[in-house]
């Protein structure tokens, strides 16, 4: 009997070296760079909103997690509308859209309205994250996969990091509204960069949503345990991570440090460390095997948090760095591993990661306001720690795991 589909009928995946992958990888940049600049703009100014509003810390911190909050419920949904509306579309609806509500939430006069919004965000963003997953493993090549998520996540970590800078620069300069409205802008333009460069989906197939379909695919990953410890993983490392960024903004600003708002946002350029990293440790994790990468990272993130409770600058600095170079190459390892490991529904696959890994930041950025609140810095470090122990033990179970013994990538 012959082949229905000959060969040459099938279209090859996007390799390294093609000027697809360049397009593909630019794009992926830009929307992982959008992503995270309007989703963390907010957190340096965590302490100007708190005195602006006249609101506690731990209500403050709510600008960033019910963006997270409403973005990791999202996704569950996200993930299946874009197997019906198409992967490239929804991306780039999303980007735009939480672009623009960013912009009007610099004009917003009252608190409970300006939550509103950062929720709204959230909802809006839901429609890149775990699509952006899951283009990338039906397009790229898996010889080129850590390369491509390492981009992307590096893109996001460029992002963040611009976010908040920015956030600080403009606020010193003039207030935090003009701040937002930067930053929306810079949203913007890589949203319609983004739309520009994306290559059209070849290895997708239109399916109409059903609910049933989505229950099932969901309670199958469940049910693959390599992909549950990879979820608590994304919930327990992004927990640290958002904690640390969440409440040592609140530490500079006071006494011994003193800095001002610029002068924070300026130490957040130790992102870079996660631009760079989230690259190299994709391409490293395909050398060693994930496995060894995992629990490395983990431990980088830790020693970092720790370091954070020196008291000179220098060394507080290092940390952040040391938690930023640890995060960003555990969530590239994990993000690649759970579209290895998926099989089949990997847009759900990523939406169950994603889900938990939002869901640690919402969690746990506010845990660690009520642990600032009543033991300071060192109730921050010690709630971290604890996440990240957890993490780095979970990290160790799955190297033991039957189906991952012998994996090298």
């Amino acid at each position: 009997m012959n082949d229905p589909t000959p060969p040459a009928a099938i279209p090859s995946r996007i390799s390294r070296g093609t000027p697809e992958f360049r397009r593909t990888t630019l794009a992926m940049f830009a929307a992982g760079f959008a992503t995270f600049a309007l989703m963390y703009c907010v957190q340096p100014l965590l302490p100007v909103f708190a005195a602006d509003f006249r609101v506690r810390p731990v209500s403050a911190s709510l600008a960033l997690s019910l963006t997270t909050l409403t973005l990791a419920g999202s996704l569950l949904v996200a993930s299946a509308l874009s197997e019906a509306w198409g992967r490239k579309p929804m991306m780039a609806a999303s980007i735009i859209g939480a672009a623009l509500l960013t912009l009007i939430s610099a004009a917003i006069p009252d608190w409970g309205t300006f939550l509103a919004l950062r929720a709204l965000i959230g909802l809006v963003l839901s429609g890149l994250p775990a699509v952006a997953m899951a283009y990338l493993a039906e397009e790229i090549d898996p010889k080129s996969m850590g390369l491509a998520m390492g981009l992307y996540v590096g893109g996001s970590g460029f992002g963040g990091m611009s976010g908040r800078l920015i956030a600080g620069i403009l606020t010193d300069a003039a207030g935090w509204r003009a701040a937002l409205a930067g930053v929306g802008a810079i949203g913007l333009a890589s949203g319609l960069l983004f739309t520009a460069s994306l290559p059209a989906s070849r290895h997708f197939i239109r399916r109409p949503l059903s609910i049933g379909a989505l229950a099932r695919s969901y309670a199958a990953h469940l049910a693959d345990p390599a992909l549950r410890l990879l979820y608590a993983e994304g919930f327990l490392f992004m927990g640290g991570f958002v904690t640390v960024y969440n409440y040592i903004t609140f530490r500079l600003l006071a006494p011994p440090f003193s800095l001002s708002q610029a002068e924070v946002g300026t130490i957040f350029a130790v992102y870079l460390v996660g631009v760079g990293g989230s690259a190299w440790s994709g391409q490293l994790a395909g050398r060693v095997g994930r496995t060894r990468m995992l629990p490395a990272a983990i431990t980088l993130e830790l020693a970092g948090a720790l370091l954070t409770l020196s008291g000179a600058l220098w060394l507080v600095v290092l940390g952040i760095a040391l938690v930023t170079l640890g995060f960003f190459a555990s969530h590239a390892t994990a993000s690649a591993w759970v579209g290895a490991v998926a099989r089949g529904a990997r847009a759900q696959a990523a939406a169950l990661y994603l889900f938990l890994y939002y869901l640690g930041s919402s969690l746990a950025g506010s845990l660690g306001g009520v642990a600032w609140s009543e033991a300071g810095w060192n109730g921050v470090v010690a709630t971290i720690a604890a996440m990240l122990l957890a993490g780095l033990a979970l990290s160790v179970r799955l190297a033991t795991l039957p189906s991952l013994r012998a994996e090298v990538i």
